[in-house]
C-alpha cells in the first residue's frame, strides 16, 4: 500500500521560511513523479511544484517561482519543497502526491499525503 507523510509544516511570519518534507513508502520511489498541492480554505487544490522521477525536471506554479524549490532523495524516498520567502498568501494546507506524468494537473496523481497546514503571518 502507498503511504505519503508530509512534515515541516507550522507557523512563520511573513519572509520566512519552511521546508516541507515527504517521505513515501510502499512502491519503488524513484519509478514516480512527485508533486506539491496546496489548498486554501474555501479554494480549489492549486498546483505548487513536481520533480521528475530523476530530478531532472520541474515544474512550479509562476506564484512560487523564485521562492520555492523542490528537491528529491530516491534513496530516502522523500520529496522536500523549500519555501523561501513567505506570504500570508501562500497559507494552505500542503499535500505531496505521486503520479507517472511530470504535471501540474490533479487528475494525473494517483496517490496523495493528507496534508501539512504551513500558516504565514503579516
Amino acid at each position: 500500500q502507498v503511504q505519503l507523510v508530509e512534515s515541516g509544516g507550522g507557523l512563520v511570519q511573513a519572509g520566512g521560511s519552511l521546508r516541507l518534507s515527504c517521505a513515501a513508502s510502499g512502491r519503488t520511489f524513484s519509478n514516480y513523479v512527485m508533486g506539491w498541492f496546496r489548498q486554501a480554505p474555501g479554494k480549489e487544490r492549486e498546483f505548487v511544484a513536481a520533480i521528475s522521477r530523476s530530478g531532472g525536471v520541474t515544474l512550479y506554479v509562476n506564484s512560487v517561482k523564485g521562492r520555492f524549490a523542490i528537491s528529491r532523495d530516491n534513496a530516502k524516498s522523500t520529496v522536500y519543497l523549500q519555501m523561501n520567502s513567505l506570504k500570508p498568501e501562500d497559507t494552505a494546507v500542503y499535500y505531496c502526491a505521486t503520479g507517472k506524468i511530470t504535471t501540474m494537473l490533479p487528475r494525473d496523481y494517483d496517490y496523495w499525503g493528507q496534508g501539512t497546514q504551513v500558516s504565514v503571518s503579516s
